[in-house]
This record gives C-alpha cells, sequence and structure tokens, in this order.
C-alpha cells in the first residue's frame, strides 16, 4: 500500500513538474511541415446483423462525418466498415485484431475499441456514442 502511494506521489510530482515547463518562445514548426496524423475508424460485422448492430454502423458513420466534417474530406478521418465473412477482410481483421463485431479507433500504433460503446449507445442514445468517439479522436488529431 505504501509503495502504491509513494508511486503515485511521485507520478503526480513528476507529471506537474512536467506540464509546468514554459514553452519555449519564438520557436515554431512551418505550417507545411505539420502533418496530421490518420485516424480510421473501422467497424467489423457480420453478414447476419441484428437492429443494433445495423445501428452501431450508421451512427458511427453519421458522428464522425457530423464532428471532423473537413477532416472525412480530407481523408484525415476516416469511417469504413467491414463483412467479417467477405474473405477480402481478412487481411484487415487480423490487421487491426478484431476477431468478432468490433467498433475500432486506430491511429499509428495506437488502438482504442469502442465496441462496448456502440453496442450500448447506438440505439438508445446515440449522441453518447457520438462523445465517446470525440472523446477518443479529439487528441489524436491535436
Amino acid at each position: 500500500m505504501k509503495r502504491t502511494l509513494l508511486f503515485s506521489l511521485i507520478m503526480l510530482l513528476t507529471a506537474s513538474f512536467v506540464g509546468s515547463q514554459p514553452a519555449k518562445k519564438g520557436v515554431s514548426a512551418p505550417v507545411s511541415s505539420v502533418k496530421q496524423t490518420k485516424v480510421e475508424v473501422y467497424y467489423f460485422h457480420f453478414t447476419r446483423r441484428c437492429v443494433t448492430c445495423q445501428a452501431v454502423e450508421t451512427e458511427s458513420q453519421k458522428a464522425v462525418v457530423a464532428l471532423y466534417p473537413a477532416q472525412s474530406k480530407q481523408g484525415v478521418i476516416v469511417f469504413k466498415s467491414f463483412n467479417l465473412d467477405d474473405k477480402a477482410s481478412k487481411a484487415m481483421a487480423a490487421r487491426c485484431k478484431a476477431e468478432g463485431q468490433a467498433l475500432l479507433v486506430i491511429s499509428g500504433n495506437k488502438r482504442f475499441d469502442l465496441t462496448d460503446q456502440g453496442f450500448m449507445y447506438a440505439r438508445n442514445n446515440p449522441d453518447k456514442l457520438k462523445a465517446e468517439l470525440k472523446k477518443i479522436i479529439d487528441p489524436l488529431i491535436r
């Protein structure tokens, strides 16, 4: 218990020290050299789907387009759906480590699984699903 408390205290102090460092003035990257990170939102499903499965896909896609219209048009944020029964989707499922129905947000080597939230909120509270997607995607594009 003491170790955990001590470790937590050290981490808190380290985080506050790092966060309180003043920014260097006069140093900024040229706008053209700043590259936005690509964010991919994937929904994996099977051919036979229930109403909720279909809602997860529909509401997730609508949320991505509504929250990030410019980035969606530019291809910085993409939404794609894959049918796991299609042989063409097997490679993508393996790359994303999707073994069944899944709602994933992937950026670089970061992978976020929002499957539970998708199935929990898509039909009854799509705004909550939208908020969950925003909470994950916003830090990835800044």
